[in-house]
């Protein structure tokens, strides 16, 4: 400590005569001697300090970005919402459409191409919205009224044939094993099993069990549109499966006569009235037994 001490004097030239003849006679001197004299060519700036702090005040840091947590939620919530919207797009543009009428209920719609159509009670319409204006094929199952714009090739496919057209209006019923179309404006061709008919305006053409029909029309649409339920040469348990649908309502049938056909019409809107013409027509006594069942029996 008492070396130090001395050497430390000795640099700020603090040492007595004596204390400075005993330092310069000690073994180290020389070595202390030389590091002195290296030293003193150093050169150091003046160290401002005020004006250094001052400097690292001036420069700005740059905040790290802190997203809050409610943000991040935020942004997360968006890109699901956009993805799901994209996929909901994506379904109905892609994905099969489909148009029901209920029983007791009539539906109307328009197609990609603003062609018009109208379900009848009890039936389905299937098909897609892609690529339509090239495209334009359906699936029909019951009865349905067509007013198609002009365009390409527009197909009604049901389960037991086919109608093509390009601008027209018609009307086109599969049930069970009956196959009905009716042109209104224009042409159509209809496809059943191995036959192909060319109906314009006016004219008809039913298939049934193997059998064809053609008739005349002078009506502008369909009666059904109406409210009038029309049929030609149709048994009772076909007019009776109208009547439910038309009126969402079960029906019993105890006859033995089921093969006697009709040829007429009957009321969508008023059940009394069409029960008492099936009635009167088939020598029936019609009975409610609840809201949504009626019974034929005999007379």
């Amino acid at each position: 400590m008492k070396k130090n001490h001395l050497l430390a004097k000795w640099l700020s030239n603090d040492l007595s005569e004596d204390e400075l003849a005993a330092f310069e006679a000690s073994p180290d001197f020389e070595k202390y001697q030389k590091i002195k004299e290296y030293t003193a060519h150093l050169e150091v700036d003046d160290f401002e300090e005020n004006n250094m702090l001052a400097n690292i005040l001036k420069q700005e840091k740059e905040a790290p970005k802190v997203i809050p947590l409610y943000k991040k939620w935020m942004f997360r919530a968006a890109a699901i919402f956009v993805l799901a919207l994209g996929i909901t797009f994506a379904m109905k543009f892609f994905m099969p459409q489909t148009q029901t009428a209920n029983f007791g209920e009539k539906t109307s719609f328009s197609l990609p191409d603003n062609s018009e159509v109208v379900l009848n009670s009890g039936s389905e319409i299937n098909y897609k919205k892609w690529n339509w204006d090239h495209n334009r094929h359906l699936e029909l199952k019951g009865e349905a009224y067509f007013r198609v714009a002009k365009g390409r090739k527009f197909e009604v496919q049901t389960n037991l044939g086919k109608v093509t057209v390009l601008g027209t209006q018609f009307n086109v019923k599969a049930r069970k094993n009956r196959f009905d179309v009716v042109c209104y404006e224009g042409r159509v061709k209809v496809n059943y099993d191995n036959f192909q008919i060319l109906l314009t305006h006016g004219q008809s053409v039913t298939f049934e069990n193997g059998k064809q029909a053609r008739t005349t029309t002078n009506s502008v649409k369909p009666e059904w549109i109406d409210n009038q339920i029309c049929f030609s040469k149709e048994n009772i348990r076909s007019i009776l499966d109208e009547v439910e649908r038309q009126y969402n309502i079960k029906i019993e049938l105890n006859t033995k006569d089921t093969t006697s056909l009709f040829t007429g019409k009957l009321p969508a809107n008023d059940l009394n009235i069409a029960l008492q013409i099936i009635s009167t027509t088939y020598h029936l006594e019609a009975k409610k037994v609840s809201g949504n069942k009626v019974i034929f029996d005999e007379k």
